[in-house]
């Protein structure tokens, strides 16, 4: 692994774990291009997907805040190949209001394939397919 490559991929752990932490959006969008494209394939959340700028970003960052209680990324196998990190992850999460048949308080998990790349350390595009466990 070249040091550009190790680099983007520390850059990608921290991304997740500052999200974990539940980090503003303000200061999760260090992490990102101003012209950040980040699309999300349909899944049980968003049937019809979602593409997002950086400010939707933002604005996804803020309402996630409000549905969850925590959350945490556990990265299984991560890959870099030129300019783009390549994760499958495992998310847990415990959430603050109902979702389907799950309660305030109940746990959520999904299987992530995301893909991001860089450019000049920054995400440009962000690439991912979620698949929800029954909620």
């Amino acid at each position: 692994m070249t040091s550009e490559n190790h680099q983007i991929l520390e850059i990608t752990k921290n991304y997740l774990k500052d999200i974990a932490e539940g980090k503003t959006a303000d200061e999760l969008a260090i992490y990102y291009s101003e012209s950040v494209k980040q699309i999300e394939y349909p899944n049980r959340l968003f049937p019809e997907g979602a593409t997002r700028n950086l400010n939707d970003l933002k604005e996804a960052f803020l309402r996630g805040k409000s549905v969850l209680i925590s959350q945490n990324y556990d990265i299984q196998r991560s890959y870099v190949v030129g300019n783009t990190v390549i994760l499958e992850t495992i998310l847990t999460a415990e959430i603050a209001v109902p979702i389907g048949q799950t309660p305030a308080g109940g746990k959520m998990k999904a299987y992530f394939a995301q893909f991001i790349e860089f450019e000049d350390g920054k995400i440009i595009c962000q690439r991912t397919y979620d698949c929800f466990e029954p909620f």
